[in-house]
C-alpha cells in the first residue's frame, strides 16, 4: 500500500479590482513538510480576467505570477530574498494574506500517494 503524504494547498487568484474583491483562479501552491515538496502550477485565463476589468495590464499580472513560481521553486537567480529562504517559509510567505492584485485562498489540508498528480488534479477541478 502506498504512504499517504499529508499536504496543504492554497488557491491563487487575480483580483483585477481589489475593491471589488472578485477574481480569476490562476494557479495552486502546493507544501509537503514531510517530503519538502513545494509545487507551483499557474494558468491564467485572460479572456476570463478581461471580463472583471478590461484594463488589466495581463503583461504585468503574468509577470508577477512568475515570480510566485519562480519563488516557489526556490529560483536563487530570480532576484528575490523570499526566494533564498527554506521550502516552508517560502510556501507561507507565498500563501500569507494580502491584499494585492494577486491573492491566495485559505490554505486547504489533504492526502495523496502522489503530490504531482495531486497537484495536476487540483489544477484541473479549480483552475482550468
Amino acid at each position: 500500500m502506498q504512504e499517504q503524504l499529508l499536504y496543504e494547498y492554497a488557491v491563487i487568484r487575480v483580483v483585477p479590482r481589489v475593491e471589488r474583491e472578485e477574481f480569476v483562479n490562476a494557479g495552486i501552491i502546493l507544501f509537503c513538510k514531510k517530503t519538502g515538496y513545494i509545487g507551483c502550477r499557474i494558468f491564467l485565463n485572460e479572456q476570463k480576467l478581461r471580463c472583471f476589468d478590461e484594463k488589466t495590464d495581463v503583461e504585468t499580472v503574468q509577470k508577477n505570477l512568475r515570480a510566485f513560481e519562480l519563488i516557489a521553486a526556490g529560483d536563487k537567480l530570480s532576484g528575490s530574498p523570499i526566494a533564498r529562504l527554506d521550502t516552508p517559509s517560502r510556501f507561507r510567505w507565498l500563501t500569507a494574506t494580502r491584499s494585492t492584485v494577486i491573492q491566495c485562498s485559505k490554505v486547504h489540508p489533504g492526502l495523496t500517494g502522489c503530490l504531482e498528480k495531486s497537484l495536476d488534479k487540483l489544477m484541473l477541478e479549480i483552475v482550468f
